[in-house]
């Protein structure tokens, strides 16, 4: 098993203009309270997260609407260099894809502070996924799109395509290759995304969900 979520402490760098992270000690042993508990303030978009289409289309599902299927089963790894991930990818890649590519565009495991230059992913090489049947798409960015984007196009192609999105990731550690992924979200009702844990199998090591919308 292969972690590939960022850990999360207080303090985590968050999308500008996004409350920050903390977790905040409540009851606690040492002070003479039978047990210890904590109060967790985030964004529904910390660290590794999926986005529901709710995010980016108000008539789009949430994510309680959207089940778990999407992001359990076979996925391919793939590294992705260069401000914009382009059709550039597919060159050493075959036609038929597994559901999900994971994109490592070069993060590091941890973020000091938030990465305003990152790379994000061309449209174009979406719907062309999309052609070749990829049904979840991640990144280890904190975005698809550019920060300083305000068309928000490739949230528009996922949009568009009806493609799923993982942002966040830390594939840091991770060879490309064929794993099966098992990124399970909160359970968090009516919201337009949620952060999640997501680790790597070997390949074949999971029942391989039916393709969304089967």
């Amino acid at each position: 098993m292969i972690d590939i979520s960022r850990q999360l402490v207080s303090g985590h760098p968050t999308w500008p203009g996004d409350p920050p992270f903390r977790v905040e000690p409540m009851m606690q042993i040492a002070g003479g309270d039978s047990v210890n508990t904590a109060e967790i303030h985030a964004s529904t978009h910390t660290g590794t997260h999926v986005d529901a289409p709710w995010h980016y289309d108000d008539s789009g599902l949430r994510l309680e609407e959207l089940g778990l299927d999407p992001y359990v089963g076979r996925c391919l790894v793939v590294t992705a260099r260069g401000p914009l991930v382009g059709l550039e990818v597919l060159g050493s890649l075959p036609q038929d894809l597994p559901l999900r590519l994971l994109l490592h565009t070069g993060q590091p495991a941890h973020w000091e502070a938030f990465p305003e230059d990152f790379a994000a992913i061309d449209p174009a090489l979406i719907h062309e996924l999309y052609r070749r049947g990829v049904q979840l798409i991640g990144t280890d960015s904190p975005s698809v799109d550019p920060l300083t984007s305000k068309t928000l196009d490739a949230h528009a192609a996922c949009r568009e395509t009806g493609i799923l999105i993982v942002e966040g990731l830390n594939l840091s550690h991770v060879p490309d290759g064929e794993y099966d992924l098992m990124c399970l979200p909160l359970p968090l009702a009516r919201v337009d995304g949620a952060p999640a844990r997501a680790v790597l199998f070997p390949a074949r090591s999971l029942p391989e969900p039916p393709p969304v919308g089967a």
